[in-house]
């Protein structure tokens, strides 16, 4: 794996672990921030599916679960050829800090820099509502709602 094709994001977050940890594992907590629809099963081997913008659905499934500090799942999208189900690798750490958590995300497995390019796009605007949701604000309606993305 090129260590170019690696989407690495670090960003404070307002809120305790805990409180991160269920924004990233519980449906219900998920849609305030990213999709429309969500379902999750938060344990080795889980089911991680979440409709990212309405029109489409991220899939994979969780290979490493500690509560409040890690998640691990692969991950890729239905109907791709280019990053299909499954197809990369996501991971997040949650480190507690006094005043919130830093959360630190790696995203490999991504086959082009294009594509690191977009997820990178994607997940910058996702862990910003994913902050806002956090500190107790309304991040408001998604304006990539109905995106398909450039595959």
């Amino acid at each position: 794996m090129q260590e170019n094709l690696v989407v690495r994001r670090e960003m404070h977050i307002p809120a305790p672990p805990a409180a991160v940890f269920a924004l990233l594992t519980d449906p219900e907590k998920i849609l305030r921030w990213m999709g429309t629809e969500a379902e999750v099963e938060p344990h080795p081997g889980g089911l991680y599916l979440v409709n990212v913008t309405g029109a489409r659905f991220a899939r994979g499934s969780f290979r490493e679960v500690v509560p409040v500090h890690r998640l691990v799942y692969s991950f890729g999208w239905d109907e791709s050829d280019i990053v299909p189900p499954a197809s990369s690798l996501v991971e997040i750490d949650l480190v507690e800090q006094p005043d919130g958590t830093l959360l630190r995300l790696t995203h490999s497995g991504l086959p082009t820099a294009d594509q690191c390019d977009g997820h990178a796009e994607g997940w910058a605007h996702y862990l910003d509502r994913l902050a806002e949701v956090a500190a107790g604000r309304d991040p408001g309606p998604d304006p990539w709602h109905g995106r398909t993305g450039a595959e």
